[in-house]
C-alpha cells in the first residue's frame, strides 16, 4: 500500500498506517543499522577518532530514525499544499533567529508527502522529499536542545532520479533491494531551540556539480541557493503555514483493519492530514490611498516577520496573490506601473 494508490482522506490514513508499520519495523533491523553507518560514516571519520565515540553517535542517530516511526504524531500533507510548503521552504532564511519551545506540533512527528517535493544538492543530483520526520533532544552534556530532523525518500518513486540510480546500483542483487523500507534515508538536519540559528557555510571551494534534471511539473529546491538544509526548510514551513487559516486540519476514520494493524505494531493513529483552505482574496489597505493601480499584478508569496502578545518573535507565510483594480489589466512581467498623486 502507498499514497500513489490512495486519494481519499480515508485511503490516506490507511496508507500512513501501514508504511508507518513497514518504517518501524525496518528501522529496527540490522540492515538499517549498517545504512546508517555507512551513511554517517564520512563525517564521523571527519569529527572523531574514538570507536567508543563513533559507535555512540550511531547508536543515538539510530534511536533518532526509528523514534518517530512508532512513536511520533503523523501528518499527511495533500497535494494542493504541496506548492505552497515548497515556496515557503525556498523563500525561507532562518539564519540568526532564535525559534522558540514551541514551534513544533508535537515533540517528535512524521510528515508524509503524497506528492514530493525535490530537492537538488550542492553537487546538483536531485532527490525526492517523500517523508520528513522529526524529534527533540536534549544534550545532558553542553544542556543544547533542538529537533533532529531526517529526510526520507520514496523509494520506488518513479519521477525520482535518485531511485533510478538505486534501482540500477542494485540490478544485480535483488536480495539486498528488498532488504529497504518503503523510504530510504538521505539527510539529517538540525534547528535549535533557543540560540540563533547558524546559516549554512558556503563550500571553501567550487564544488563539481553534475547537474541533474528535476521532474516536469514539480517543485524542486535548489539547496545550493538556501542557507539552511532543505528538509529542515520544508519541515519548519509545515510547522508555520499548518496553524495558519490557510490550512485546514483533518482527522480522517481508520477503517478496522488499518486500527488494528497500528494497535498491533503500537502505533499511533491519529493521522491528520492538512489541506488548504478556500481562503478570500486579501482585502486592500482601509483609508484613503495615497496612489491607485493601473494593472493587476501578482504578488509573491512571502514571509512576515510578527510579534505575539508576550514579545515573541513568530513568523506567518503570505501566500502570492493578485494585487489591483478588479477588471484592470493582469501585468505578468515584473514592472509595475503607479500613478503617484
Amino acid at each position: 500500500m502507498s499514497f500513489r494508490t490512495e486519494s481519499t482522506l480515508a485511503g490516506y490514513a490507511r496508507a500512513t498506517v501501514d508504511l508507518r508499520a513497514r518504517m518501524t519495523e525496518y528501522t529496527r533491523s540490522r540492515f538499517a543499522q549498517q545504512y546508517l553507518s555507512a551513511f554517517l560514516e564520512p563525517a564521523l571519520d571527519a569529527t572523531t577518532d574514538s570507536s567508543d565515540h563513533t559507535a555512540a553517535v550511531t547508536d543515538a542517530f539510530s534511536r533518532i530514525a526509528h523514534q518517530p516511526w512508532q512513536d511520533g504524531e503523523p501528518y499527511v500533507l495533500a497535494p494542493a499544499m504541496t506548492a505552497i510548503i515548497a515556496a515557503a521552504a525556498q523563500a525561507l532564511d532562518l539564519s540568526g533567529d532564535i525559534i522558540g519551545n514551541d514551534v513544533a506540533p508535537s515533540d517528535a512527528g512524521v510528515l508524509f508527502l503524497p506528492e514530493p517535493i525535490y530537492e537538488r544538492g550542492v553537487h546538483g543530483q536531485v532527490t525526492s522529499i517523500g517523508a520528513i520526520a522529526w524529534a527533540k533532544f536534549h544534550n545532558t552534556g553542553n544542556g543544547r536542545t533542538g529537533w533532529w530532523i531526517t529526510g526520507w525518500a520514496d523509494r520506488d518513486d518513479p519521477l525520482d532520479p535518485a531511485a533510478a540510480r538505486r534501482r540500477r546500483q542494485l540490478a544485480e542483487a535483488p536480495e539486498l533491494a528488498a532488504q529497504f523500507g518503503p523510504y530510504v534515508l538521505h539527510s539529517f538536519a538540525e534547528i535549535p531551540i533557543g540560540t540563533p540559528i547558524a546559516a549554512r557555510s558556503e563550500p571553501a571551494e567550487e564544488v563539481d556539480r553534475d547537474w541533474e534534471t528535476a521532474p516536469d511539473g514539480r517543485f524542486c529546491i535548489d539547496e545550493s541557493a538556501l542557507r539552511m538544509r532543505a528538509v529542515a526548510a520544508v519541515l519548519y514551513a509545515f510547522w508555520r503555514i499548518q496553524e495558519q487559516p490557510i490550512a485546514a486540519v483533518a482527522a480522517p476514520p481508520l477503517d478496522r483493519p488499518a486500527r488494528r494493524r497500528a494497535l498491533r505494531a503500537s502505533l499511533r493513529h491519529d493521522t491528520r492530514v492538512v489541506m488548504l483552505r478556500r481562503t478570500k482574496p486579501v482585502a486592500e489597505p482601509t483609508g484613503e490611498a495615497k496612489w491607485h493601480y493601473r494593472v493587476r499584478f501578482i504578488v509573491r508569496g512571502h514571509w512576515r516577520r510578527l510579534v505575539n502578545a508576550d514579545g515573541q518573535p513568530y513568523r506567518i507565510w503570505i501566500h502570492s496573490y493578485i494585487k489591483g483594480p478588479d477588471g484592470a489589466p493582469l501585468l505578468l512581467g515584473e514592472t509595475v506601473s503607479v500613478l503617484a498623486r
